[in-house]
């Protein structure tokens, strides 16, 4: 079950992020609503005189509907975490598919945050867009629900209201599946659903009283507090994120170097460039962070004490990590025209640290010869990384391409006065990928 902290958190996110995003988004369909059933029910009467006592009732069943809704959506969402989590060890807290669920939302979680703390930002997640045919869906039912005459009608509306897709609310379901529980995710997004309370009920003086910039700060300033969420998700998950963040670091840093080279063959992944290359600075002092604070418990002095091929392991991942710190301080557009040439130089250091980072896994990993004992499995790891390195660096160049006669589809980069090997892991894609 989640924590009150958790909960509170989840209830505030709902609560100033339905300032400007519900009221912009769900406010005009539940005036519409709300109108079709006042010129429905007094048709008789003076239009302008509605009674406040009848459309509170209606919002009152209307957003009890959504919050249902949310309730219900949420422990289905649980419990299918719960089933994946469940037998044996993998429904341990230490487990790695548990661990790999809170880390994978801590992610998702931190990168919702930051489009809704700074829009446009980072771009948006293909895999997570509202699926069109069910919001078409849901909303044709809904827009034939509205025309019966029943009290019960605003509540089958806000049942069905809770189902429509919407970016803001995966922010409460992805939390709700990282809870492992049905109980959990219901008590989840049943918080959530209570932040958004306020405001849509009252959203008549909501948007009479706060103009859209306060509402908007609002709205950011949930985005923010989404983040601390999914830093707390990833923090929680203990002695193993070193390892998680370290092969995410890896991973990121690899996909960022062969974005562009591949970007004829895969133009998406050339959108998430930049945010794959911060992305792998940001695991990789994720990465440094635990280590000092879960293996060392903060004592430099440890280090001492390893045996010789693990702190020369240490010091190869400490000068991949500076090697990366350039790239990270410099990846904005206007860097880049500041810097001129020199900025591409210093994007070249990320091939080093690749490297580096690498070695520095394959000498310290707990997978890798970093091991006490040297199974066949830990050798395994070993040939996969160097193979996964070897390809990398096979992408960048153009020799690997033409080898294989596919000179055409090989995307040289943009300058020409450096060699087609230059680093652009954090460079800024087209211009659409920063919208």
């Amino acid at each position: 079950m989640p924590s009150f902290l958790d909960l509170w958190l989840t209830a505030a996110i709902g609560f100033l992020g339905s300032f400007g995003h519900c009221v912009g988004m769900c406010g005009p369909l539940s005036a519409a609503f709300a109108l079709s059933m006042s010129s429905s029910n007094q048709a008789a009467e003076d239009k302008e005189k509605a009674r406040w006592q009848t459309q509170l009732m209606f919002h009152l069943l209307l957003n009890l509907g959504r919050l249902l809704s949310y309730a219900l959506v949420g422990a289905a969402i649980g419990a299918i975490g719960s089933v994946l989590l469940a037998g044996g060890q993998m429904a341990g807290v230490g487990s790695v598919l548990r661990r790999s669920i809170s880390m994978a939302m801590g992610v998702l979680l931190i990168w919702f945050g930051f489009t809704q703390a700074r829009p446009g930002f980072l771009p948006a997640l293909p895999f997570v867009t509202p699926a069109k045919a069910l919001h078409e869906r849901v909303s044709k039912t809904m827009a034939q629900v509205s025309g019966q005459q029943s009290v019960l009608t605003p509540l089958v509306l806000g049942l069905l209201w809770g189902l429509i897709p919407c970016g803001f609310l995966y922010t409460g379901q992805l939390r709700a599946v990282a809870t492992g529980s049905w109980a959990g995710g219901l008590s989840v997004m049943a918080a959530f659903g209570l932040g958004t309370l306020p405001a849509m009920v009252g959203m008549g003086m909501v948007t009479a009283v706060l103009s859209q910039d306060r509402r908007s700060q609002l709205f950011r300033l949930g985005g923010w507090i989404t983040i601390v969420i999914g830093v707390l998700l990833l923090v929680r998950t203990g002695d193993t994120m070193s390892d998680y963040s370290g092969h995410g670091a890896i991973f990121c840093l690899m996909a960022a170097l062969i974005a562009r080279p591949v970007s004829r063959l895969w133009p998406a992944l050339l959108r998430y460039r930049r945010v794959l290359g911060v992305g792998a600075f940001a695991l990789s002092s994720l990465h440094i962070l635990h280590m000092f604070s879960h293996t060392w418990k903060w004592k430099w002095q440890a280090v001492q004490f390893m045996l010789p091929a693990h702190q020369f392991g240490v010091v190869m991942g400490a000068i991949a990590f500076f090697l990366m710190l350039p790239a990270a301080l410099t990846s904005f557009d206007r860097a880049q025209r500041n810097l001129g040439a020199r900025w591409r130089k210093l994007h070249l250091l990320s091939v080093p640290a690749m490297v580096l980072a690498a070695v520095h896994t394959v000498i310290t990993g707990s997978h890798y010869w970093g091991a006490l004992a040297r199974t066949w499995q830990n050798q395994a790891s070993v040939i996969s990384l160097a193979i996964a390195v070897s390809t990398v660096l096979g992408l960048r160049s153009a020799h690997t391409w033409a080898l294989f006669s596919q000179q055409q589809n090989y995307a040289i980069p943009k300058s020409n006065t450096l060699s087609s090997s230059g680093s652009d892991c954090c460079q800024p894609g087209p211009s659409n990928a920063q919208h």
